[in-house]
C-alpha cells in the first residue's frame, strides 16, 4: 500500500530510535572515560552495515527518513567504535582521528559509487547487485548482534548493553519494518533486513531475562529473607555474635559475572557495586584489608 505520509513518519521514528540508541552510549563513554563491556566488533559491523543498507534504500527510492537512517547508523557506530580504542587502548585524539576519519571517507565514497553503479544496473534490469546489497546489510546487522550471542554463550550472561538500549534498537527496527510496508511497492528484502535484526534483539531480551533478571530476582529474595532472619535474632546474625572484628570483604573470585555492571547495565546488584568500589579504592591507593 502506498501511504507516503505514514511511511515517512514511521521511517523518521525508526531513524530517531537508531540515533537515540547510540548517543547515550557515546555520552556514557565520555563521562566515565571508559568503554568497558562495549563490543568494538559490533560497532564496526554496524558501521559497515550502513553502507549497503544506504545503497539499497537510496536505489529502491525509499522515503527520505529511511535513506538518511543508514548514514546516522554508520556515523554514530564509528564514533562509538573509535571510543573503544581511545579509552580502552589509550590512543591519543590525533591517532584516533587519523584512523576514524579516513575510514568514514572510504565508507562514504564506496556508498556513492555503489549507488551510481546500481542505478545503472537497475535501469538495465540487472537485479542481483541490489539483492546482494540487501543480503549484505542484513548479514552485517545480524553479525553485530550475534557478537553478543557469542558473549552470552561464553559468560552465560548479557553484558555490555542495557535492555533499554536493546528495546530502543528493536523499536527502530520495528518502525522501519512497518514503514517499508507503507511504501509504494511491498519490498520483501527490506522487510527481511529490518526483521532479521528485530528477531535477534528479541532473543537477547529472552537471554537477559533468563541470565540476568531471574538471578537478580532470586538475589533480592534471598537478601530479603536474610534481613528478616537478622531482625528476628534481635538485629545480630550468628556470624556477628561470634566475632568482634569487622567482617572481611568477599574475594574477587566470589563475585559472579552477571553481578558485574556493564557499560550501560540496567541490573546493578550490590555485589557488583561492592566490586566497583574496591577497584576505585585500589586506584586511590586504599587497600581492601580490614586489619592493621
Amino acid at each position: 500500500m502506498d501511504v507516503p505520509v505514514a511511511a515517512n513518519v514511521l521511517g523518521t521514528v525508526g531513524a530517531v530510535c537508531w540515533s537515540v540508541q547510540l548517543i547515550p552510549q557515546i555520552v556514557i563513554n565520555y563521562r566515565r572515560h571508559n568503554a568497558v563491556g562495549l563490543q568494538p566488533t559490533m560497532m564496526m559491523l554496524w558501521a559497515w552495515a550502513g553502507v549497503p543498507l544506504g545503497v539499497y534504500n537510496i536505489v529502491k527510492d525509499f522515503n527520505i527518513a529511511l535513506r538518511i537512517q543508514p548514514q546516522i547508523l554508520t556515523l554514530l557506530s564509528l564514533v562509538t567504535w573509535i571510543q573503544c580504542y581511545y579509552y580502552e587502548k589509550h590512543w591519543s585524539v590525533l591517532r584516533s582521528l587519523a584512523l576514524a576519519v579516513p575510514v568514514a571517507f572510504i565508507m562514504g565514497g564506496i556508498q556513492v559509487a555503489l549507488v551510481i553503479v546500481l542505478r545503472i544496473a537497475q535501469d538495465r534490469n540487472i537485479q542481483w547487485p541490489l539483492i546482494f546489497m540487501a543480503v549484505l546489510s542484513a548479514t552485517l546487522l545480524a553479525a553485530g548482534v550475534l557478537r553478543h550471542y557469542l558473549d552470552i554463550y561464553i559468560h552465560r550472561t548479557v553484558r555490555g548493553i542495557s535492555f533499554l538500549f536493546v528495546g530502543i534498537d528493536a523499536a527502530g527496527d520495528l518502525f522501519s519494518l512497518v514503514s517499508v510496508l507503507f511504501q509504494r511497492e511491498l519490498d520483501v528484502l527490506g522487510l527481511v533486513i529490518y526483521g532479521t535484526e528485530l528477531i535477534l534483539w528479541i532473543g537477547v531480551f529472552a537471554c537477559g531475562g533468563y541470565y540476568n533478571f531471574l538471578p537478580w530476582v532470586r538475589s533480592r529474595s534471598k537478601r530479603g529473607k536474610a534481613t528478616n532472619n537478622v531482625a528476628g535474632d534481635g538485629g545480630l546474625s550468628p556470624a556477628c555474635s561470634r566475632t568482634s572484628g569487622p567482617v572481611p570483604m568477599p574475594p574477587v573470585e566470589s563475585v559472579a559475572m552477571h553481578d558485574m555492571p556493564s557499560s550501560t547495565s540496567v541490573f546493578r546488584t550490590p555485589s557488583g557495586e561492592v566490586e566497583v568500589m574496591r577497584h576505585r579504592s585500589r586506584g586511590n591507593g586504599v587497600t581492601g584489608s580490614s586489619g592493621p
